[in-house]
């Protein structure tokens, strides 16, 4: 079956079945107060202190050692004054999605990997986002963080398709997006926009997300946004179920195009990338990858020169 890019009939018509869940009040109150630029601290508390789970997930988060406070965070205003609305906002948006997330019985997808590859994503398109000079790093580390989300829900009710796609993946050799496009005529990105939109989430992450999967498009544009870069780029780190890193050389060609002249050499940021994952998680409670960032690097380094 083949379809109109411009055509997501047969997208919505999935993503309705799905009946997609609506997020969480206390996450879209957030999202209305961040569209104030006035709103403080003292507002953004007051719907996360009225929700017991987050409130408790957002002082988890402050008091680990990713920030290294050296007294106990016991205020949720206190947090946020400290860490920034922006940071908090997006954790809790972050856990609202996650939340909402299904977990298909759909061959070999496995959601446990899904939040670990989302995550190194993530903070990968914010380190890049630094470096760039991006004013606000967090928005790419959203996009990054929520641009697979809807591959569970797809995975769920057209479990039959994305079992298939899923097998011709071949452990990476080829990208779930070019499949997906190949077959239906649109993509999980396109699918994770149209999500983004329905819970009104703000229109920049939606283009990011839907945008991330096009990754020679912005590299060979002069002019190209830097968020969109660090987030396409994030999409071309190894999945953590595949053997082996089959796109190390395209991402590593892309990231000398794009880098700035201070950063390092791509394995220094995929360094760089594992100690922060390694900080970072366990607030998410995410387990830590077999294999880091670094190791696959090297894995598919070695084996490069064996396949020529």
């Amino acid at each position: 079956m083949t379809g109109d890019p411009s055509n997501n009939t047969e997208l919505k018509k999935a993503l309705g079945d799905a009946q997609l869940s609506a997020l969480p009040q206390s996450a879209i109150r957030l999202l209305e107060l961040s569209q104030d630029p006035t709103n403080g601290p003292d507002e953004f508390a007051v719907p996360i202190e009225s929700d017991p789970g987050l409130a408790g997930q957002v002082l988890r988060f402050v008091n680990s050692s990713y920030f290294g406070f050296s007294k106990e965070i016991a205020s949720v205003k206190l947090a946020i004054t400290l860490v920034g609305i922006r940071t908090i906002k997006n954790f809790a948006l972050w856990s609202a999605v996650f939340s909402l997330m299904p977990n298909p019985k759909c061959g070999p997808f496995d959601l446990k990997s899904l939040w670990q590859d989302s995550l190194r994503r993530a903070l990968f398109a914010r380190h890049m986002a630094r470096l760039f000079g991006v004013k606000d790093p967090e928005e790419p580390f959203v996009a990054a963080l929520l641009q697979d989300m809807a591959v569970p829900l797809l995975a769920k009710e057209m479990s039959q398709a994305y079992e298939k796609l899923l097998l011709a993946r071949h452990d990476g050799r080829y990208r779930l997006s070019d499949l997906e496009k190949k077959v239906f005529g649109w993509t999980h990105a396109d699918a994770a926009g149209m999500m983004a939109r329905q819970w009104n989430l703000p229109d920049a992450f939606a283009v990011l997300i839907e945008n991330h999967y096009d990754i020679n498009r912005w590299v060979t544009q002069p002019n190209a946004p830097r968020d969109q870069i660090a987030v396409s780029l994030s999409a071309l780190l190894p999945a953590v179920g595949d053997p082996v890193w089959t796109e190390r050389a395209r991402f590593e060609t892309c990231y000398d195009r794009v880098k700035p002249s201070s950063a390092g050499s791509a394995r220094e940021i995929l360094e760089q990338v594992d100690q922060l994952f390694g900080e970072f998680a366990p607030t998410l409670k995410i387990a830590t990858p077999n294999k880091s960032l670094v190791d696959c690097y090297d894995e598919a380094a070695e084996i490069a020169p064996q396949a020529q």
